[in-house]
């Protein structure tokens, strides 16, 4: 089994959200990426951005910015 480790976590409404998500932190260079949603969290796209703590800001800036709505943020153990 492997070692868990900290990432923030970011749920969408909408499937385009998410992926509007992707484009938007790959143009800036945030690092993450999009992942099926950890069961112990809620997304009715079933589809989440994953990327490490220290972008949690820089993430969320950029995403405010595009007017991208979230549906939640999560700080998990994955």
């Amino acid at each position: 089994m492997r070692e868990k480790k900290p990432y923030f976590v970011v749920t969408y409404f909408t499937t385009a959200e998410a992926m509007a998500t992707e484009r938007i932190c790959k143009a800036k260079g945030i690092d993450g990426k999009l992942v099926s949603a950890p069961r112990s969290v809620s997304a009715d796209c079933g589809i989440a951005w994953r990327c490490a703590p220290e972008n949690k800001d820089r993430t969320m800036a950029a995403l405010d910015e595009a007017g991208i709505e979230v549906q939640g943020c999560h700080d998990l153990m994955l």
